[in-house]
């Protein structure tokens, strides 16, 4: 059965991390092949934990790069783990470092992240996705699995966690919380995605049923507790809060999951707004950014590659009364402190801000 691509073989997958395809007249499909091999404390995983030597390179506008940043930034790994940023738009061979000077990442030297694949993989044909853990020594992908990265980061990396960190996946939740992620995986993270590039009615029908059955549930589950696994943050929060941060800005629009706005949420927008005020989420957050990527990159499906100017972002901000449900964001441990020097989001890119031209 034929295959149009939602990306390029070698390139940047238009869905952001990991090619995609549409079967013909039907539903999208995310590749989801990665590079397997993760960094651990003993090193079992191929590459061992150590402080200084890999760089995480990400993208503020995509959700499964902005994962990583808003974890990294909650356990205080920034001393140990520096952190490159891609642009928000690209080209079909890779994401690009047109943010720093000279358009070449300061620590690695790259003007693409496509070479430190090709370092590591010459001639690599799979989608050039972010997030990506670079081996700085090597200048070559160690992994780009951006579901196990973020979770290595709280089990691995406990060595090297600030005083105060949350535990992000604890253990006696693990079981529960694997399942609540792969539904909020399957019907949410990705079943925006399967709207946006369903290849036919039918398929964007099933798929947008889907999506606001899991989005009820989500109401449901958030209306009478103040985080998805009870009174404190975990990752389970992070990973619903990337797609929830685009939702209305884009996804709504861009991707035709129009049945109703986040704002038109109840529990789940207060829920969210609790999440965006609290240290770690909405200083991660680069609204001007997220537009930036899905309109201009998405060319199949914004041909114009206008950016709208709307929606207002300012009600982020607004009070969400969450705190009347109890529990407290990091429980018996403290919000990170402020942004690292060099990493802030510019002030006109968070809420209200006006998007550069």
């Amino acid at each position: 059965m034929a295959r149009a691509p939602v990306g390029h073989a070698g390139g940047v997958s238009d869905d952001d991390s990991g090619s995609g395809y549409v079967t013909e007249g039907a539903e999208y499909t995310r590749d989801s092949t990665y590079i397997s091999d993760r960094i651990t404390a003993d090193g079992s995983g191929g590459w061992p934990v150590e402080p200084g030597r890999y760089r995480l390179i990400a993208a503020r506008a995509c959700p499964w790069a902005n994962r990583t940043i808003i974890v990294r930034r909650l356990l205080g790994l920034e001393p140990v783990l520096s952190m490159g940023l891609c642009g928000p738009t690209h080209d079909e061979r890779s994401w690009t470092f047109d943010l720093d000077p000279g358009g070449r990442d300061p620590v690695l030297g790259y003007e693409r992240l496509q070479e430190a694949y090709f370092a590591r993989f010459p001639g690599y044909d799979r989608g050039i996705t972010v997030p990506a853990v670079v081996d700085v020594p090597t200048r070559a992908v160690a992994t780009n699995d951006f579901a196990q990265i973020t979770l290595d980061f709280s089990t691995e990396w406990t060595a090297h966690h600030r005083e105060g960190a949350p535990d992000l996946y604890p253990e006696k939740l693990r079981d529960e919380m694997d399942e609540v992620m792969q539904r909020i995986y399957t019907e949410v993270n990705n079943g925006v995605y399967r709207c946006g590039f369903a290849g036919s009615q039918q398929a964007y029908d099933k798929a947008y049923g889907r999506l606001f059955t899991a989005l009820d549930w989500l109401e449901e589950r958030l209306t009478g507790q103040r985080y998805l696994m009870g009174d404190t943050i975990t990752e389970a929060d992070v990973r619903l809060f990337t797609t929830l941060a685009r939702f209305d800005a884009v996804y709504h629009g861009h991707f035709k999951t129009n049945r109703q706005k986040l704002t038109e949420f109840r529990a789940l927008w207060a829920y969210a707004r609790d999440l965006f005020q609290t240290p770690g989420f909405g200083d991660t957050t680069d609204f001007p950014q997220i537009k930036e990527h899905y309109y201009v990159v998405h060319e199949d499906i914004n041909p114009t590659q206008i950016i709208p100017d709307g929606p207002d972002t300012s009600g982020w901000l607004t009070p969400h009364g969450r705190e009347q449900l109890g529990g407290s964001p990091f429980g018996d441990g403290t919000p990170p402190g402020p942004v690292a020097g060099g990493e802030e989001v510019p002030a006109d890119h968070g809420p209200g801000g006006v998007p550069h031209r």
